[in-house]
């Protein structure tokens, strides 16, 4: 019995990445902050980088392809978060907020 809980498969890590991206397409829905809609897209990215390493490490056994695939994404979102906060402190400058009601594409 004990063996079962500590016997870590796939299924584990594929319900993970569910509980994060759930938890990500949830807030990115509902949450009126940009900084919150980052954070949760981010959540999102993250599990899908948690599925990348899981089928890596169960069914790549010679390429690693899924393993460079994720240090290339963390490369890249270190990147995406620089320029999405710079993004965000202009924006914020434009009209003093950071809620998404406020900036309408149609409407001044």
């Amino acid at each position: 019995m004990i063996e079962l809980l500590f016997d870590i498969g796939l299924y584990h890590y594929l319900i993970l990445a569910l509980i994060l991206f759930s938890i990500g397409f949830f807030g990115a829905i509902v949450a009126k902050n940009m900084l919150k809609v980052l954070i949760s897209v981010e959540f999102m990215l993250t599990a899908v980088n948690i599925n990348f390493i899981a089928f890596a490490g169960f069914f790549d056994n010679i390429k690693l392809s899924g393993f460079v695939f994720s240090l290339f994404y963390l490369a890249v979102g270190a990147v995406e978060i620089a320029i999405a906060l710079a993004i965000f402190y202009l924006m914020f400058r434009t009209k003093q907020s950071v809620n998404t009601e406020d900036y309408n594409c149609g409407k001044e």
